[in-house]
């Protein structure tokens, strides 16, 4: 019973999920918004939320946090007190992707948020790390 190597790695692949033996790589579309008055309109936001498979009251609460303003979400869109350019906003979800979305183990975007009592943890479900992320 000898296999050639060639075969066994046929093998193992066939046998691989789909969406591990895909190396796409995790790209968040760019922010669409406009400023209106003393208004920043980000027209993309609950596509972003969905992206990032993240609750939109949760990236709410981060972005209003860190740009200390009042929002609203309406419908597909989130509106700002103030004026925030796109870059302001972009990089803002970046910051919030680096802490919240990419498990800092395996740096895949794979994860849920769990809460256990008073503790929040992210979750991967690609390599199964446990980390504790600060409460907002």
């Amino acid at each position: 019973m000898s296999f050639n190597y060639e075969e066994l790695l046929d093998r193992a692949c066939s046998k691989l999920p789909r969406t591990i033996e895909k190396h796409e790589r995790f790209e968040i579309p760019r922010v669409r918004s406009s400023i209106i008055g003393m208004r920043t309109v980000f027209y993309n936001f609950r596509e972003i939320s969905e992206m990032l498979n993240r609750d939109p009251a949760h990236l709410m609460k981060f972005l209003t946090r860190e740009m200390a303003t009042a929002a609203t979400l309406k419908e597909t869109h989130a509106i700002f007190q103030g004026k925030f350019s796109t870059e302001t906003l972009e990089r803002l979800i970046s910051r919030y992707v680096e802490r919240y979305v990419v498990c800092p183990v395996c740096k895949r975007p794979d994860t849920k948020i769990v809460k256990e009592k008073r503790l929040s943890f992210l979750l991967c479900e690609a390599c199964g790390a446990k980390s504790s992320i600060r409460s907002m």
